[in-house]
This record gives structure tokens, C-alpha cells and sequence, in this order.
């Protein structure tokens, strides 16, 4: 076989191992749906039916109209919009300070704090629980979105830090000393210089954050007592009932959700490109 030949022969394996990951990644995005436009006898039937033979919007406008627990489904959206985009703009702002101060000052005890980062990347959110709760509990946070942004801007923060520290780490600190040489001062510097080279892996650790706190349900459902703070993944287990599962009402209700995480991955995927390849440079 000539090189050339075993270099088609090696793009055509690629490209149809990427097309395989592609297919295995998105059928269940696919599956999710295609079954909230099935009616009830195709999503309860034994045979496999891929394509919906007869499309149906009985699930999502039952969910649009008659709510969940008593609430309009936007009360859950708008709920965990506000959950998302405040752990967004909160820890978009503490990572950044934290990650320019670990990546340009020398301070006894950065090593340990580099190290306390990763360390509680590990621990589960789950086993973080109940102090979360009780911290959560003394500030007076509980049944108030406010607490729970606190809650994920914590769960958040440290991965944060960490990616963003490796962004600004890449940029040539001399750029920060040429513009103190002509009079800026440090808030200028930083705002002016620092902040639109970070800007993309800002970009890149806010779309972590906002799926994050978007997804999240145990402490969304221990924190909150009331069904009309609930966000959307708790209103979710509502369609699960002792006498059966409304499986139709929970692929629209999913299908709902997953729009805005789309349409704010599409708006922002340039940057997140850009962002990711930038932090590479440099760790």
C-alpha cells in the first residue's frame, strides 16, 4: 500500500471514529426529543421506533399550561436562570481576582493553596452537604436563591481559579510593567491590559459555571422548602409518581431546559474556542 493510500485510509478511520463519538454523544439528545413530540402508545411500546410516526405537543403543552406542584413551569426557569447567571457574574468576579493574585504575586502559602484547590476538586458535592447547609443555615440564606448561588459559586470557585490562573500566568507580565512605565496604575493596567487578553478563559470557566449551577439538584432540593424557589432539575422529579412515570411530560420539561444551555453555548462557543486555546500556551 503506497503512503498515499495509508494516509486516505487513515483520515477516512478517523473521520469515521468522529462521526461514532459524534452519533454515540447526541442519540441521547436525539432520544430525549424525539420523545416529547411521541404520543403515549409510541413511548410506551415495546418496539423500537426511532423516528416518531405521529408527532403530538399534548406533553409540552400540558407542562406550558397546567405547571408543576402547583407553579408555571417559568417560575422553575426563571429560577434557575437566576441561579446560573448570579454564580456566572459572583464567581466570574472572585476567580479572577484570586487567579490574577496566585499568578502574579509570591505569597507564603500559594503552593498549599494551589494544592487546597485540587484537593477540593475531589471531594463529591454530596459530602459537603450538610456543612453547606448549616453555614447556609447561620447566614439566614435558607429558602432564598441567594443561598443557593452562594452555594454553587463555592462548589465552583476552586476549578475556576485554577483554569483561569493558567490564562493569566500566559500573559508576558511586561505588557502590565510597559503600561505602569507610562503612568497607568494597577486598576488601569488590569482592566486596560490584563482583562481583554483573560477575557476568553473568563469566557471558558463562566460556561463551566453556568452548567454547573443550571444542573445542579441536591442542594437546590435541600435548601429549598418551598415548590416556587425550586429551579428546574427539582421540579423534574415531579413527573416521578408511585402510580408511574410521565415520561412524556419529562422529555419536554428537558427539552425546555436544555434550550437556553444551547443558546448560550452557540453564543459564546468562539470564545470558549478561543479561550481554551489560549490557556494552553502556558500553565
Amino acid at each position: 500500500m503506497s503512503p498515499l493510500a495509508r494516509k486516505r485510509l487513515g483520515k477516512i478511520a478517523l473521520n469515521a471514529t468522529g462521526l461514532l463519538v459524534f452519533v454515540f454523544a447526541i442519540f441521547p439528545v436525539y432520544w430525549m426529543v424525539s420523545t416529547a413530540f411521541k404520543t403515549n402508545d409510541q413511548i410506551f411500546t415495546t418496539e423500537f421506533i426511532p423516528f416518531p410516526t405521529s408527532f403530538t405537543f399534548e406533553h409540552v403543552h400540558r407542562v406550558l399550561t397546567e405547571g408543576v406542584a402547583g407553579n408555571s413551569i417559568w417560575v422553575y426557569m426563571g429560577n434557575s436562570a437566576i441561579v446560573a447567571l448570579g454564580t456566572v457574574l459572583v464567581g466570574a468576579v472572585f476567580s479572577l481576582l484570586a487567579a490574577t493574585a496566585v499568578a502574579r504575586f509570591n505569597f507564603k502559602g500559594r503552593s498549599t493553596f494551589l494544592i487546597v484547590l485540587l484537593v477540593a476538586q475531589m471531594i463529591p458535592a454530596e459530602a459537603l452537604l450538610i456543612p453547606l447547609y448549616l453555614r447556609v443555615i447561620d447566614l439566614g440564606l435558607v429558602d432564598q436563591l441567594a443561598g443557593l448561588i452562594l452555594v454553587n459559586v463555592g462548589l465552583t470557585l476552586p476549578f475556576g481559579i485554577w483554569m483561569l490562573r493558567t490564562f493569566v500566568a500566559a500573559v508576558p507580565k511586561s505588557l502590565e510593567e510597559a503600561a505602569w512605565i507610562d503612568g497607568a496604575s494597577r486598576l488601569t493596567t488590569f482592566w486596560r491590559v490584563l482583562f481583554p487578553l483573560v477575557a476568553p478563559g473568563l469566557v471558558a470557566t463562566s460556561i463551566f459555571s453556568f452548567i454547573t449551577a443550571w444542573n445542579e439538584l441536591i442542594f437546590a432540593l435541600v435548601l429549598m422548602s418551598e415548590s416556587s424557589g425550586y429551579t428546574m432539575p427539582v421540579a423534574l422529579q415531579f413527573f416521578f409518581g408511585q402510580k408511574g412515570t410521565d415520561w412524556g411530560a419529562i422529555m419536554a420539561s428537558s427539552t425546555m431546559m436544555t434550550i437556553p444551555v444551547v443558546v448560550f453555548f452557540l453564543i459564546v462557543q468562539r470564545r470558549m474556542v478561543t479561550g481554551l486555546m489560549a490557556g494552553a500556551v502556558k500553565g
